[in-house]
């Protein structure tokens, strides 16, 4: 009954010893017995011993079971274990299995991004004075974040670049960077592998024409302070486009939110573009939730009402999917 009435399995810590029964189809208790009689995904968060976790057999074990396609995995974290060595092996952090499961009942477990190499930039950026004083915006990188868990959950390589204080959830490959021309460079370096590529980082548009190396005294603050444009990332990578990649953007705006995200979908060479309104309340920086429209290079247009990060993530891959990308 229980494998009938659920949505959702999560077995969090998965023990070596359940991981092997799962593979071979031993069902000697309860929770294997349910596991057997279920039809819906299952999400396994291990956690053991690091030797445990590196032997043959279990890592023979962990392969082969995914060849069944009800079942996900967090993977496994390095850290203090409960043998009090440090090593990898640490069940995932509460809040990013929760996550998955918010992720995996939103999709009831598809893969729809399987095969796909997704390239996302997530963040504020900060262009310093001087090695207190910066340029910067109230970009938290919530939706970039989300947008990189929720392609990560749908089976898609993703690597992140971001400004994020926060440790980047497991599967995700994170490269942290400060400065727009940073943020410039690891996204060209990894541009031409990826298949889709999202710029939701809030870039900086300027930046001081000379950093002091020295906190600059008070005193010593110009009045008007001289500023240079800083590289516009995302009208060179719709420059650099190729035919089979998907370049998505994003534009926060007050006001008419529409008419400019027209335009910067067109003259940027974007795909498709989401516009979310800033001045509206529980929306837009540093908020758990946020408000859009989707618009495509098809002309489509989707209005998403106020949801939380994750599901409006889910919302933009289901717009694109929908869409068709290029491959």
């Amino acid at each position: 009954d229980l494998g009938e009435w659920a949505d959702l399995l999560v077995i969090a810590p998965l023990s070596a010893n359940t991981l092997a029964k799962l593979t071979h189809g031993i069902a000697d208790n309860l929770l294997t017995n349910t596991v057997l009689a279920s039809t819906c995904p299952i999400l396994l968060a291990p956690a053991m011993n690091t030797d445990m976790w590196e032997q043959v057999a279990v890592q023979r074990n962990w392969q082969q079971l995914f060849t069944d396609p009800r079942y996900h995995q967090t993977g496994t974290a390095s850290g203090i274990l409960a043998c009090d060595r440090v090593g990898t092996g640490r069940m995932a952090e509460p809040a990013e299995i929760v996550t998955y499961i918010n992720s995996l009942i939103q999709t009831q477990g598809q893969r729809d991004l399987a095969g796909l190499r997704v390239l996302i930039s997530a963040g504020g950026t900060r262009e310093y004075l001087d090695p207190v004083r910066f340029i910067g915006n109230p970009s938290t990188g919530k939706m970039g974040l989300a947008l990189a868990q929720a392609a990560h959950h749908r089976g898609a390589t993703v690597t992140l670049v971001h400004t994020l204080t926060q440790d980047i959830p497991l599967g995700i490959q994170g490269i942290s960077v400060t400065t727009a021309e940073q943020m410039q460079q690891k996204m060209l370096q990894h541009f031409p592998q990826a298949d889709i590529i999202i710029m939701s980082a809030a870039v900086a548009d300027v930046k001081p024409t000379e950093y002091s190396p020295e906190k600059l005294p008070k005193r010593s603050l110009p009045e008007n302070l001289p500023l240079t444009p800083v590289p516009d990332i995302l009208a060179e990578l719709g420059n650099r486009k190729q035919p089979h990649q998907y370049l998505i953007g994003f534009a926060a705006q007050t006001g008419d939110i529409i008419t400019p995200a027209w335009e910067k979908l067109q003259q940027k060479k974007l795909d498709a573009i989401a516009a979310n309104p800033i001045d509206q309340p529980n929306s837009g920086f540093g908020s758990d939730n946020n408000t859009a429209v989707f618009l495509d290079h098809q002309g489509r247009k989707e209005e998403i009402a106020n949801c939380s990060k994750l599901e409006m993530a889910h919302r933009l891959w289901e717009f694109v999917k929908r869409g068709g990308t290029r491959r």
